[in-house]
């Protein structure tokens, strides 16, 4: 059976732009079955049409499957990742620049907590 076309399905180019963001198949174990974009879809199928998991059309992963992987994916924080990586080059993008930066400068700086060091401050008995 050929699976039909979603309004909420991704184009090429949008899969394109997130796929890198799904963890990679394991290499300790059994291969997967499954395909990531289909699952997307139908996580992204749900999300907009607010129907229940056990009403996702059969054209879709078994519901099942799609909420394991929702679940895993929202546990390893794949969701927050892929949306602050989207509304970053979306807000880039907006202001006339590239998506991605070509030029990332990172500034640390130590400051010190007490005289006697991070460890007497955190103490009781040194008072």
């Amino acid at each position: 059976m050929a699976q039909r076309s979603y309004p909420t399905d991704l184009t090429d180019a949008q899969w394109a732009l997130i796929a890198r963001h799904f963890p990679p198949e394991r290499r300790d174990g059994r291969p997967r079955q499954t395909d990531l974009r289909a699952m997307v879809d139908a996580i992204l199928y749900l999300l907009r049409t607010g129907c229940q998991w056990r009403m996702l059309p059969a054209d879709f992963p078994p519901w099942g499957t799609v909420w394991w992987y929702f679940r895993r994916w929202r546990l390893d924080g794949v969701w927050v990742r892929l949306h602050r990586t989207l509304l970053h080059a979306a807000a880039r993008v907006k202001a006339g620049r590239r998506s991605d930066p070509t030029v990332v400068i990172m500034n640390a700086q130590s400051v010190k907590t007490t005289e006697r060091g991070a460890f007497a401050a955190s103490t009781a008995t040194n008072a």
